[in-house]
């Protein structure tokens, strides 16, 4: 088993890659069109995959959520898998490829680019997410990589105090980080801010 994932291309010769993970009950069209407004000039190459789980109320999902910040440790496990084998597979090395997502999509890049068994990843953007605290992974913060956080005061399905948590835990070096008066969605300036942060270009 594999991710099916969405794919556009360069406009050239690539300089690395950009994944974007959708959130819960999303799939690999809803992040698609956010690749052109991160990496207008098509730089690299942009990948969107579909989550693997099948769940209630409908979309595709990265884990069960029993609880906010608390994934369900063995379906996170099987997604974290399967991302990881997916992500390998690709032609481009971990230093020249940005993890992005919104909601369980940014927990997922979290996951991805901050494992402690995991090659450093060139950039995180995370939307609306946190890192998760799950049994089955640990996150070596250690040498991270440049980390773009951003989240909306009013987001009423995680709340900004993840995003806060995240940043004391991370630190300032190399960290770009805002918060905007908005619910659980993405804010188009901070994607304008994020494009011209990307450090793969």
């Amino acid at each position: 088993m594999t991710l099916e994932a969405l794919e556009r291309p360069a406009a050239g010769e690539p300089q690395g890659a950009l994944v974007l993970f959708h959130g819960r009950g999303a799939d690999e069209h809803d992040l698609y069109p956010l690749l052109d407004a991160l990496d207008p000039q098509r730089r690299l190459h942009g990948y969107t995959p579909r989550g693997p789980l099948p769940l209630s109320p409908g979309g595709a999902h990265w884990y069960i959520v029993p609880r906010v910040g608390f994934p369900d440790p063995d379906t996170f496990a099987a997604s974290y898998r399967l991302a990881l084998e997916w992500l390998d597979s690709l032609p481009y090395p971990a230093e020249r490829t940005v993890l992005g997502g919104f909601s369980q999509g940014a927990v997922m890049s979290y996951a991805l680019g901050l494992g402690s068994d995991r090659p450093r990843p060139a950039a995180i953007t995370a939307f609306s997410g946190f890192i998760p605290t799950v049994a089955t992974w640990e996150p070596d913060l250690d040498d991270r990589p440049p980390v773009a956080i951003g989240h909306g005061i009013y987001d009423p399905i995680i709340p900004v105090e993840f995003a806060r948590e995240a940043r004391e835990r991370l630190g300032d070096e190399n960290l770009l980080y805002r918060e905007y008066p908005l619910p659980h969605a993405i804010d188009p300036g901070f994607v304008r801010e994020v494009s011209g942060w990307l450090p793969v270009r």
